[in-house]
């Protein structure tokens, strides 16, 4: 048995902005990770860097261009290590609706649970981002 992790939030931008805001490095930085890397194409890897003792690695395991963005872990740690997420958007009028999800988890444990808190916190960052301009610091991420 697996565990998952769904999240669905509207976001006043157009399917594009969105998609670059969690396709792109230089908009991940912006609202999660402290630094990150890769290209948005499948099968190519990204570099999520959160701090030296959380250096992670996955593959983008899913990709249509403005719609879809996926990747799979490849090296973290060992709860997220099976699991891979992504994002499925949908134009609903002016918003863009994101379907968030994050699949394959091993157990119903502390980490999965306080890992959807995060991304609730997280995707309610993303949504800031691009609809407010702001920009949390890093720091301050939950």
């Amino acid at each position: 048995m697996s565990y998952s992790i769904y999240h669905n939030l509207l976001i006043k931008a157009s399917q594009k902005a969105v998609f670059d805001a969690v396709s792109q490095p230089k908009h991940l930085d912006n609202w999660w990770t402290l630094k990150s890397s890769g290209k948005p194409e499948l099968n190519t890897e990204y570099n999520l860097n959160f701090t030296d003792d959380y250096n992670w690695f996955c593959k983008v395991s899913k990709i249509e261009n403005n719609q879809s963005f996926y990747l799979k872990m490849t090296k973290s740690d060992e709860d997220w290590k099976p699991t891979s997420f992504g994002f499925d958007l949908e134009t609903k009028n002016d918003e863009t609706l994101v379907k968030f999800s994050h699949i394959n988890w091993q157990e119903d444990n502390h980490h999965f649970k306080h890992s959807s808190f995060c991304w609730a916190m997280l995707l309610n960052g993303l949504k800031n981002y691009l609809e407010k301009g702001i920009i949390i610091p890093f720091e301050e991420r939950n």
